[in-house]
């Protein structure tokens, strides 16, 4: 017997394996640079380059490239920049990976520490996690029906979400920043950050929209009689819309947006003299666009005329719980050190969002976690006037989800809206954070799903033990449906032959059956 099927996809992640890899190694100074006197700022960068994929493991190498800011050990006391490479090469492991497969290979930078051995050498300590995953698309086939109209079919209408768009896309992000008329022209750039705030995620009609801003900042030697320091800080909004054959308003968008690689280059004005700094910055893009329909599904068949067994196997079916952007608003004060001078003013802060803990709570997801947060500042002393403090602010929050339990799995989404940091008094800052904690909660459910129909003849012998007419008494877990089944009759001729309005029954009533096939 030929079903009628809905077909239905969901991600399902196949392998998957963590990794993490240490790194305890000396830097030395190249002699170009002059000796260290004092870090001042740290930031580190994963550089993957190549991957190969081949049956049970991956290998890939990159590098670690760690960029570091310092004042020279030198009469003067200049600020200057370093960057060193650090290689890596791991071999991964992942059972049922088969060569050619798509692996997704995730990095979290989990520690970085700089120790200065002396003036020429470094000490670089990291440790990084690395994340292989094998994700697919598999394919359900929901019985919706059969297509012969005899049949007795018991359906169910309920709401399944399946992913309809997974692909993956980039955006580039380029803007041109001239100095204001105030500031020197640029003879080195010795420091920048670029950090993506406060994204929103938008499906529309055969595409979806992107919106955010790149926070950019950058610290340079001016080109004037001091090679004086200067700073400027920018903000860069993006909005543009990916093409996405497909996609819908009414659909849900589940995308990753990651900060891929970024550059900043000088450029010289109309006058010829070097004061514009030029950004490029290219965003990844993991797309999932998911949709929720009311499906009827089918979940028994059968027919007076004929034995009909349903073989089931199992699946599961997932359906849209709540999608919920929520906000987070951290505060702290942080004290500078003691043997610090008194600070005058603030630079720059940036901030990264490290969850490390989500576990589901009575109609929510409690979010624990903390914010790093590296503030570069001056203090009062001509000669060193540079500092920079790292804090780690601790956060702790629950996203609503009525009606959430075990049975669900969520997606979640974390980055910085706002950072803020304001000076108290001389030796106080005050730090002012919003994150963007977005949900996307499912409920999974397992269901045994109708994938073939058998038919038999009828069993002669038990039809003719059958009298031809019952008085029956609804019992308490009794539905319409199983007293057709279990008498050979059908729903219709039972609420035709007792003058019911409906299919609803009350335990206890008398229920007059008439068997609807005779025994030959």
């Amino acid at each position: 017997m030929e079903l009628i099927t809905k077909r239905v996809h969901t991600m399902r992640t196949k392998c998957e394996a963590v990794s993490q890899v240490t790194f305890d190694e000396d830097l030395n100074v190249p002699d170009v640079k002059p000796d260290v006197g004092r870090m001042i700022q740290k930031k580190g960068e994963i550089q993957i380059d190549e991957m190969q994929v081949s049956d049970g493991h991956i290998f890939f190498n990159g590098a670690l490239l760690v960029a570091l800011l310092y004042v020279s050990d030198s009469m003067e006391r200049k600020i200057q920049s370093l960057l060193g490479t650090l290689p890596i090469a791991e071999t991964m492991h992942l059972e049922d990976l088969q060569s050619g497969q798509k692996v997704k290979l995730e990095w979290e930078l989990e520690d970085l520490s700089v120790q200065l051995i002396h003036s020429r050498k470094l000490n670089i300590k990291a440790l990084i996690t690395f994340t292989a995953r094998v994700e697919e698309l598999e394919e359900i086939l929901l019985p919706a029906g059969v297509e012969t109209p005899e049949i007795s079919q018991k359906k169910e209408e309920i709401p399944v979400m399946g992913i309809c768009i997974h692909k993956k896309d980039t955006m580039r992000v380029k803007e041109e920043i001239s100095l204001a008329s105030n500031k020197p022209n640029i003879h080195e750039l010795l420091w920048d950050t670029v950090e993506i705030r406060g994204v929103d995620i938008r499906a529309k009609s055969d595409r979806i929209a992107v919106k955010g801003e790149l926070f950019l900042f950058v610290l340079y030697r001016g080109e004037d009689d001091n090679y004086s320091l200067q700073w400027l800080e920018h903000s860069i909004p993006f909005s543009e819309e990916i093409e996405c054959a497909g996609c819908a308003e009414s659909m849900v968008p589940d995308v990753d947006v990651l900060l891929a690689h970024s550059e900043l280059k000088i450029r010289t004005d109309s006058d010829g003299e070097e004061r514009v700094l030029a950004v490029e910055a290219m965003l990844e893009l993991e797309i999932r666009i998911y949709e929720e329909e009311e499906v009827s599904l089918l979940l028994d068949v059968y027919t007076p005329a004929k034995e009909l067994r349903v073989v089931c196997k199992p699946a599961k079916l997932e359906c849209l719980l709540v999608k919920n952007f929520s906000k987070c608003r951290v505060g702290e004060r942080l004290k500078t050190s003691e043997n610090q001078g008194k600070i005058l003013q603030i630079c720059h802060s940036d901030g990264m969002v490290k969850v490390d803990n989500t576990h589901i709570m009575e109609n929510g997801i409690e979010i624990e976690g903390i914010v790093t947060v590296k503030i570069l500042y001056i203090i009062s002393d001509d000669e060193m006037p540079f500092y920079s403090m790292d804090a780690m602010i601790p956060f702790s929050h629950i996203v609503e989800a009525q009606g959430i339990g075990k049975e669900c799995i969520y997606h979640l989404h974390t980055d910085l809206e706002q950072l803020s940091t304001t000076m108290i008094d001389s030796d106080e800052i005050e730090v002012k954070i919003v994150l963007n904690l977005n949900a996307l909660v499912m409920k999974q459910r397992e269901r045994p799903l109708i994938y073939e129909i058998e038919e038999q003849e009828l069993d002669r012998e038990k039809l003719q033990s059958m009298p031809g007419i019952v008085g029956y008494q609804v019992q308490p877990q009794d539905t319409m449906w199983d007293i057709a089944k279990k008498f050979y009759t059908t729903t219709e001729e039972i609420i035709r032959l007792n003058h019911l309005e409906s299919e609803e029954l009350h335990p206890f009533d008398t229920l007059i059956l008439v068997k609807s096939v005779e025994s030959k």
